[in-house]
């Protein structure tokens, strides 16, 4: 009831924040259903509606990771004077994020439960009723309880990954500190690319089979992709602090000091969501290059998973680049009561972004054309 007492009072971009959880949640939640229904139109094809299961997954960790995000940028689960003296310390307040973040995801999951039993004809009477009822195989039973199973997996999973981060904790990593994960995530990437490319020319019986009729995939190659997805995230952070580092060491002057130094504090706050970006971008730009366009190359499910990753990824992005700027507005504060101009302020923000694509953006492409070459030759 807290929780929903918070957010009528909340900010309309901390609303809408929320919302997008919700719909991604939705989205999720539509692609699982998607696949029971698979599974039990097709009883004899168990193995295929299991790798159907597993490539729902990757949206599922995008809308979690997304949910999680929303939870740390919430105001209402920030301590403050208010709410300690009404009793909520760092713990109920965990709570409180844990439950907020459940309540959107739970709302995203019910909104998939309706729509899809309305695009597949068990609810009548609005417009569109059954207008995908083969995609969604309607005349196969839906099981209640595997159904409500699925739907439960995103608020579960959300609201322990949100009471899992903003858990109290004596000890924190200092922000001047240099991240250490940059080999271990070069080492991902490297494995990821030699087991993609080692297993590209796998027979088509090995095929992983993907919703709609994105089916031409071996298995081999999509766990080769999820190694770089994954050394792409975890070597972030390290690159981010990097590029710090070095923008301090040319010429330093005010503004490349102000850019360097932010960077290098911010490096474990943006550096996992860009690298997180730069994977799925590297994975878009790969699969445009091996696949050739046209009708039926994806199907509707294919599309939908790829739009929820795709945009759980630049929305995270873009909240971990809000939540930078809110933990500079005591510094900035400070520097603009010294005196210093609103245009270097600006200048340091414009370095910032610039070097960064300067290196996430070359990184993007190397990663892609590496991981289309096996598929190619």
């Amino acid at each position: 009831m807290l929780a929903l007492r918070l957010a009528r009072g909340t900010h309309p971009l901390v609303l809408l924040r929320r919302l997008m959880v919700a719909a991604a949640s939705a989205g999720v939640g539509f692609l699982l259903l998607g696949t029971l229904t698979y599974a039990s139109a097709h009883p004899g094809h168990s193995s295929h509606a299991l790798l159907r299961l597993l490539w729902a997954l990757l949206p599922l960790a995008a809308a979690v990771y997304f949910a999680v995000s929303v939870a740390r940028t919430d105001p209402s689960t920030r301590p403050s004077p208010g709410l300690e003296a009404a009793g909520l310390g760092p713990v109920s307040l965990t709570a409180l994020a844990a439950v907020s973040t459940a309540v959107s995801c739970t709302l995203g999951s019910v909104l998939a439960l309706l729509f899809f039993l309305h695009l597949r004809g068990d609810i009548t009477g609005l417009p569109f009723d059954g207008a995908a009822h083969q995609l969604l195989s309607a005349q196969a039973p839906l099981p209640l309880g595997a159904a409500l199973t699925l739907l439960a997996l995103t608020p579960l999973l959300a609201a322990a990954g949100s009471a899992w981060t903003m858990r109290p904790r004596t000890a924190r990593p200092a922000e001047l500190t240099a991240p250490t994960a940059l080999p271990w995530g070069i080492a991902l990437i490297a494995a990821g690319l030699a087991t993609e490319s080692y297993t590209s020319h796998a027979a088509a019986t090995a095929a992983f089979p993907l919703p709609g009729h994105f089916d031409g995939s071996p298995l081999g190659v999509l766990t080769g992709w999820s190694l770089t997805a994954l050394g792409l995230a975890a070597a972030g952070p390290g690159l981010t602090y990097t590029t710090g580092r070095v923008l301090q060491s040319l010429h330093p002057g005010a503004v490349r000091l102000l850019a360097g130094r932010a960077l290098q504090a911010e490096a474990r706050r943006i550096g996992r969501p860009l690298g997180v970006v730069c994977a799925v971008a590297s994975g878009v730009i790969a699969a445009a290059s091996v696949y050739t366009p046209g009708p039926g190359a994806f199907g509707p499910l294919t599309g939908l998973g790829a739009a929820v990753v795709m945009t759980c990824a630049v929305a995270t992005l873009l909240t971990a680049a809000l939540e930078s700027k809110q933990s500079r507005a005591a510094t900035t504060a400070a520097l603009v009561q010294l005196g210093a101009p609103a245009q270097l302020l600006r200048k340091a923000t414009a370095l910032r972004v610039t070097a960064l694509l300067a290196v996430f953006a070359p990184l993007t492409w190397a990663v892609a054309e590496l991981a289309a070459l096996p598929l190619t030759g």
